[in-house]
């Protein structure tokens, strides 16, 4: 996280904690001309659109009294999703064993998109499992990596 992203998210965490929720990422990106603010949040069972709404709210007028962020923006509580990015060590630790997608910035053997189960992570390295295969990505291939979500 950037450091206006990690002062957001001092400032979040209390609120997501005392509604019951974890907060799993802040973003603040520019899309189309216009800077998000978004804050993903997490809980065991999942989030309803009520603890976005109930977090939205209580964060809102924090983030207007504060003001860490000087220019205007439109700012969004969601949930991490089931097909959330995985980032930090903890992320990968938690969810070792489960079923990722790897996007990678250039073609290996062809594909940009491999996936698999997260079987390792060492120093922003990532390894899946494919059946019998085993595939490491060194982090400065890897674009992305999301937990899969089967349809």
């Amino acid at each position: 996280m950037s450091k206006l992203t990690d002062k957001i998210a001092e400032i979040a965490r209390p609120v997501v904690e005392d509604e019951g929720c974890s907060l799993w990422d802040v973003e603040y990106v520019r899309e189309a001309g216009t800077w998000y603010l978004r804050v993903f949040i997490d809980r065991e069972g999942g989030v309803s659109i009520d603890d976005c709404e109930r977090i939205s709210r209580r964060l809102d007028p924090i983030l207007d009294e504060k003001d860490p962020i000087p220019d205007s923006y439109v700012f969004e509580v969601g949930s991490a999703g089931a097909d959330r990015e995985l980032k930090r060590p903890g992320d990968f630790e938690q969810f070792m064993g489960e079923e990722v997608e790897v996007r990678l910035y250039r073609p290996v053997a062809g594909s940009k998109r491999y996936t698999g189960t997260l079987s390792g992570y060492e120093d922003g390295a990532v390894s899946i499992r494919q059946g019998e295969n085993d595939l490491r990505f060194e982090k400065e291939q890897i674009a992305q990596v999301r937990l899969y979500v089967t349809i």
